[in-house]
């Protein structure tokens, strides 16, 4: 293969860019990483690759291109690299939602050129390029996006390389796709794991007739109630399960369990939300300061994943600001509601 450009060297980035040398899959592996702090990983990890200033400079000289960054950043990378893509590149994502990623790509990408999506289910409760595993994709499924415009050559060529990257493969619409992992995101792997197998089977065997199949359309408004699954479950920055979870997984969830888009990291969320023109405290407010976020679950109490409490924890809100301000010299940045979305 010739070469490779990998966006985004975080745990996933990484894994691949250790899988890809180990296999000598490529005769040079370009890396674009914009955070200085996962740079400074890298080089001191001595990973293999070749980094770059900027992504076009490694996208004018490589094959296969994938986007291993969160998906907000998409959009971005894409106007940087769009004059310099040709309909021989193959591009790739591993972003864990299709349908509204999907819709943005076809509006940014220049025309005739193919972006074919996958799904690599991968994980771990831990980030970054220092805990990136060359084997972490060993008997692992991942998901290839087939929608109505596709390239089946750049469709053979994923299938190969994610094979090579020791994982097991299934092919299915962004739409389905969305719809069994809306219900799988937040589930153990084991669970989505086998749920991802069932689908194969059914698309493979029809052992389910098509007339039989029902969506799930249940949906939680309560939102204390799903909030409160996790009270006392330890912090983890990047975690986004009963084992782990980050403040603004917490809020996300509540979004997720009822099929809302809602962004994933706290800078995202807070451009994404409206702010309250009210300034009383009330049930279902989204409280936000720079890299924080929880919610009000009454007039007088707030639950978020508290960092220096190493737990999902519930305070009273007056007391929860205070106290941010007075331990990590932060103001509350915006303050909006849940019922606007």
């Amino acid at each position: 293969m010739k070469n490779i450009c990998i966006i985004g060297c975080g745990l996933l980035g990484s894994s691949l860019l250790r899988r890809i040398h180990k296999k000598k899959l490529a005769k040079k592996i370009f890396i674009y990483e914009k955070s200085k702090k996962n740079l400074k990983k890298i080089k001191s990890l001595k990973l293999p690759g070749i980094i770059v200033k900027k992504p076009e400079e490694a996208v004018v000289q490589s094959k296969l291109i994938i986007f291993c960054t969160p998906m907000s950043e998409y959009k971005k990378i894409i106007l940087l690299i769009n004059n310099y893509l040709t309909p021989n590149h193959i591009i790739t994502d591993i972003g864990s939602s299709k349908l509204m990623s999907t819709k943005m790509i076809k509006k940014t990408l220049k025309k005739d050129i193919f972006w074919t999506s996958s799904h690599p289910i991968a994980g771990s409760e831990v980030s970054g390029p220092e805990n990136g595993k060359e084997g972490l994709f060993e008997n692992k499924w991942c998901v290839l996006i087939k929608e109505k415009k596709f390239n089946n050559k750049h469709i053979l060529f994923l299938r190969s390389f994610w094979k090579k990257m020791g994982s097991k493969i299934v092919i299915m619409s962004a739409k389905k796709h969305d719809q069994i992992f809306s219900i799988t995101s937040h589930l153990p792997h084991l669970i989505a794991y086998n749920l991802v197998k069932s689908a194969q089977d059914f698309e493979n065997n029809k052992w389910i007739k098509k007339k039989d199949l029902k969506n799930i359309n249940h949906y939680e408004k309560n939102f204390i109630k799903i909030l409160k699954l996790f009270l006392n479950c330890k912090y983890l920055w990047g975690g986004k399960t009963s084992k782990g979870i980050d403040c603004s997984a917490l809020i996300q969830i509540y979004f997720y369990y009822n099929r809302v888009f809602f962004p994933r990291d706290t800078k995202d969320q807070i451009k994404f939300c409206k702010k309250k023109l009210n300034k009383n405290m009330t049930k279902g407010d989204i409280i936000f300061w720079k890299g924080h976020v929880g919610m009000c679950i009454n007039d007088l109490k707030f639950i978020h994943a508290y960092g220096p409490k190493k737990k999902v924890v519930i305070m009273k809100t007056d007391y929860a600001i205070r106290l941010i301000k007075k331990t990590a010299n932060l103001i509350v940045k915006k303050v909006s509601n849940i019922n606007n979305y």
